[in-house]
């Protein structure tokens, strides 16, 4: 059978076309789409380049680099990440997202990689250094609303007023202020927010409750699934979380090291 190839058509297309040859297309598997809500430094945001940066960029990288595919990152608000992984639109969430048996019913996740804490960042007059200092008939605790702190707080506290707030800037104000006595929310951002307001406040990075912080993958995707486990795996072993932590959280890793608390790698 003879082909007529046109100008410009490389005789590889013509290959492939006949199907004579493995040839590689441009299709999605080539591409691992991964979702981030970049607002969360040091873990995900936009660097001064303009570019994604941080542990959670750095990480997708390396799942990337393991895979032999290369990462795109989409920035996505948090709370679309999930509707975006389910309608096909990105193949992973890595950005800080706690595995919850209440988002294992929409999606999967991956070996956790990350264990972390809700700590108290507290007034620094307020008296508060234990659970028990703070849930109280005279005390406020304050939550950012739709977070594992109200969820924990809700379920816990039996004597202390909950106010619940809708963002985190808020909720540290109120402690600030002293119209509540301690803000429930992760380690990182209690030291963080203390660090800012050394006057007033202070990080008890103790946790009251541990959380995990996993990869979402869409249901089903066994193989991916198993892909990136062995990924992290791989990465684990190679010590890569400890360089993580050295490069983004080195101030924060010597602050747990001074309260006798284990840091989140």
């Amino acid at each position: 059978m003879k082909l007529a190839i046109a100008a410009g058509t490389s005789v590889l297309a013509a290959i492939c076309f006949l199907g004579l040859g493995a040839c590689e297309s441009d299709n999605t598997e080539a591409t691992l789409t991964v979702g981030a809500d970049l607002s969360y430094p040091p873990f995900e945001s936009i660097g001064v380049s303009g570019k994604p940066e941080g542990v959670s960029i750095d990480l997708a990288e390396a799942i990337g680099s393991k895979l032999g595919r290369k990462v795109r990152i989409e920035n996505l608000p948090f709370v679309g990440l999930i509707p975006a992984l389910q309608s096909g639109r990105i193949d992973l969430v890595i950005s800080s997202m706690t595995d919850t048996e209440e988002r294992r019913e929409s999606i999967a996740f991956s070996d956790p990689y990350v264990t972390v804490g809700l700590a108290l960042l507290v007034g620094k007059n307020s008296g508060v250094q234990t659970l028990t200092d703070l849930d109280q008939p005279d005390r406020t605790v304050v939550v950012r609303q739709g977070t594992t702190g109200e969820v924990w707080a809700r379920s816990i506290i039996q004597n202390a007023k909950i106010l619940a707030v809708e963002r985190e800037s808020s909720a540290v104000m109120e402690v600030v202020q002293g119209k509540a006595d301690a803000f429930v929310y992760d380690q990182m951002s209690v030291w963080e927010n203390a660090r800012r307001h050394p006057k007033a406040t202070v990080a008890i990075l103790a946790p009251v409750k541990t959380e995990q912080w996993a990869i979402g993958i869409k249901k089903a995707n066994d193989t991916l699934i198993k892909e990136v486990n062995n990924a992290l795996a791989e990465l684990k072993s190679e010590g890569f979380f400890e360089k993580l932590g050295d490069k983004y959280l080195s101030e924060q890793k010597a602050a747990f090291e001074s309260q006798n608390v284990p840091f989140v790698f």
